[in-house]
């Protein structure tokens, strides 16, 4: 017979099925619980994306604290109560990479429609690794590569018709970001160096070492100037060419690769009778913004008969404006080309593309499995380093048909008209040193009261390397007291100028995408900047030694 207690514990788990039965049941009605939770949720994010600026700083260790049980909780919690722990913890310490005043990375303000559209995405939960569980995703995805293409390589309409939709090609390949875009640029680059051929399967079978030996080679080498993103050591690392096979070659005054520099490492390299997996030309230098001689780069790279690549994650849009899209001019050249829609297509992250200009080069690194990706098959996913992936695409199509091409024109017009604005307020005030010019929307400079700019005019090398120090710790201090205070942020990094002979400084970094950002916040930025080295105890300090630095 059951006790009382084992039929109240069955009751309870009856009623617990029923509850978990119910969180998965669609639609909930706007006045049920989780429909008046869903309300909550999206005024309260309303409310701090509109309202926020950057998130105060907060001690991490204080945060962690929030999350460092590891224990999975035994009994389920309620909807409401939960999504008060995460309005109380998460939210209010999440960093506003939408705000005006943040503009110290890659990241910008998104459409309002993006929140909403994004439900639809969730909702329907398909899976763009195979048509089987995507069904209208997967031709959307190929429309949007295909649009893409068409930006980049500019071919006609009938070129489309013929390839967009080709199950046995690929235009290119979705990603989650820059970073597997480029590697999968790298990847395709590789197979198709070391292609099967008599007594050789190809390097995808055999392996690199194989490779080498087939094809009567000591090594293998990928050139790209040392502002290269980080993302080709990581691809070096995985494609089993060892980071040492990425060569970084010098950069000129603008910060772009050297191409007397370049032509030396090619003759080092052929003495060496090494093989080049691919040149890399950046469209858009993470740091500086700057855009190698890309037209140069693909003569150099038909020299070679090698692989060119353009990393264009942050200035590809560039394209879209009739005013700039000749700062890219030569990337219609490239082999391949990386763009990332969640930096300047305005997306949300989470959405990088790798683009191929022949649709047969992906067909080297092709992968397939019976239960799910058939040879000859739609799918895409035989063409990508990720398995599973989510209808991203879709946001990349609702923004390329919401703001289309005249209204990313205009947002891009605007960011490097706002980059050259700022530039013109650091340059003519005499607190303040422009450190790299804005060739796209990025720009550096640096806090440099007037009596030391001029004391650094006239310092011999040895007594410039000291002051650049002190003004390294000063610049520190002052991003750090600026984040920290939370009305507005901008990045810092290190760069070694030509202007500044052998010294490595450190300097503010600025990005300037966000259409939200107006001359006005630029300079409250600057002005908080001045306040912060006249009132911090620390930057005073900073101050004090460099004004006995210049009188001693």
């Amino acid at each position: 017979m059951k006790s009382r207690a084992t039929e109240r514990d069955q009751k309870h788990a009856v009623a617990n099925l029923s509850n978990l039965y119910r969180i998965f049941t669609v639609p909930e009605s706007p006045d049920s619980t989780l429909g008046q939770i869903d309300q909550e949720i999206s005024q309260n994010l309303s409310g701090f994306l509109r309202d926020r600026i950057v998130a105060t700083e907060q001690d991490l260790a204080v945060i962690e604290q929030d999350f460092s049980s590891p224990e999975i909780p035994e009994q389920p919690t309620f909807v409401s109560d939960y999504t008060d722990f995460l309005m109380d913890t998460l939210v209010a310490q999440s960093v506003h990479t939408a705000s005006p005043g943040f503009v110290g990375h890659m990241a910008s303000a998104l459409p309002s429609f993006m929140l909403p559209l994004s439900r639809i995405m969730t909702a329907l939960n398909q899976n763009l690794v195979k048509i089987e569980t995507s069904k209208a995703f997967t031709p959307m995805e190929r429309q949007v590569l295909g649009m893409l293409h068409a930006l980049v390589f500019g071919n006609d309409n009938a070129y489309y018709q013929t390839w967009m939709h080709n199950r046995d090609s690929a235009l290119g390949a979705f990603c989650s970001g820059g970073t597997l875009a480029n590697i999968t640029a790298l990847w395709v680059a590789r197979n198709n160096l070391f292609p099967a051929r008599d007594g050789f399967r190809g390097i995808a079978r055999e392996g690199l070492h194989r490779a080498l030996r087939h094809y009567d080679c000591n090594d293998v080498a990928v050139l790209i100037s040392e502002r290269g993103h980080y993302s080709f050591g990581k691809a070096a690392d995985l494609l089993g060419i060892g980071r040492d096979a990425i060569r970084a070659i010098p950069t000129d005054g603008r910060n772009r690769i050297d191409l007397g520099a370049l032509q030396q490492t090619l003759r080092r390299l052929k003495r060496e009778n090494s093989r080049i997996i691919s040149l890399v030309g950046i469209a858009g230098t993470t740091e500086t913004g700057n855009v190698d001689p890309l037209n140069s780069l693909a003569d150099i790279a038909e020299e070679q008969g090698c692989h060119f690549h353009v990393d264009a994650a942050w200035g590809g849009p560039t394209l879209f404006s009739a005013n700039h899209r000749h700062l890219l001019q030569g990337i219609e050249r490239a082999d391949s080309v990386t763009i990332d829609a969640h930096k300047q297509l305005y997306v949300p992250m989470g959405a990088g593309m790798v683009l191929f200009r022949n649709p047969a080069s992906p067909s080297s690194i092709e992968h397939h499995a019976e239960y799910i990706l058939r040879k000859g098959s739609k799918d895409l996913g035989s063409h990508t380093l990720e398995g599973s992936r989510p209808g991203t695409a879709m946001l990349v199509h609702s923004a390329l048909n919401i703001i289309g091409r005249k209204g990313y024109e205009l947002l891009i017009d605007q960011g490097i008209e706002r980059a050259r604005e700022f530039a013109g307020m650091i340059g003519t005030h005499p607190e303040f040193e422009l450190v790299t010019e804005p060739e796209l929307n990025l720009l550096t400079y640096r806090y440099v009261p007037a009596r030391i700019q001029q004391a650094l005019q006239r310092a011999d090398t040895t007594r410039c390397s000291t002051i650049n120090g002190h003004l390294d710790k000063l610049t520190k201090r002052i991003q750090k007291s600026q984040r920290a205070a939370g009305r507005s942020f901008v990045s810092r990094t290190r760069l070694s100028p030509q202007q500044f002979g052998d010294d490595t400084i450190t300097v503010f970094r600025v990005v300037l995408a966000n259409p939200l950002t107006t001359p006005k916040i630029l300079g409250d930025m600057l002005e908080e900047q001045l306040q912060i080295a006249a009132g911090d105890e620390r930057a005073q300090e900073i101050l004090a030694d460099l004004e006995r630095q210049i009188t001693d």
